[in-house]
């Protein structure tokens, strides 16, 4: 029979923690990977899967973006400053999945979702003019999920992968020793 998970396992998961991220410089490198990975997935299911992003989507690939300008900013910075660039590519993986949580609710209909991820026509113009607004403008639905796996929808997954990874991060450059 197995040992029980007591604080004993906590404080070993917080061991292997410490030796990955031993120093800000493997944090940025971990937030510079998954934010590439995470990009990497968004466009792979674009242009080879043909899941075509909505307006929150795009908001979403934005933070990652964010966070890898942010990353290779700070491994160019003296390593005084390496913590703050750490800390606040953390904080956008974070907005990411904030931006990914409320996706994911106007998914599931919790809440509405933007005006602009609705489709919604100004109806009070004219046949012409309602006909140019639909050309001009093709409307990816928010509210609509293009993929789902076991009943979570791409933002779903988005929302758990900005969250631990932003999260992960953020107590790593917080736990990091200062060193020369």
């Amino acid at each position: 029979m197995g040992r029980p998970c007591g604080p004993g396992f906590f404080h070993y998961g917080a061991g292997i923690m410490t030796a990955l991220i031993s120093t800000n410089r493997s944090i940025i490198g971990l937030v510079l990977a998954g934010s590439i990975a995470a990009l990497a997935v968004a466009f792979a299911s674009q242009y080879i899967g043909g899941l075509l992003p909505c307006q929150l989507c795009i908001w979403q690939r934005w933070g990652y973006a964010g966070a890898i300008v942010l990353a290779i900013l700070t491994l160019l910075m003296p390593p005084r400053w390496r913590r703050l660039g750490a800390v606040l590519a953390s904080v956008g993986l974070l907005g990411t999945a904030a931006i990914a949580l409320f996706h994911t609710g106007v998914e599931y209909h919790w809440w509405q979702g933007l005006a602009s991820c609705t489709g919604n026509l100004d109806t009070s113009q004219s046949l012409s003019d309602l006909q140019q607004q639909l050309l001009a403008t093709p409307v990816i639905p928010c509210d609509r999920p293009a993929w789902t796996m076991f009943g979570i929808s791409m933002a779903g997954y988005d929302f758990l992968y900005a969250a631990v990874l932003g999260l992960f991060c953020l107590i790593g450059a917080s736990r990091v020793v200062r060193r020369p």
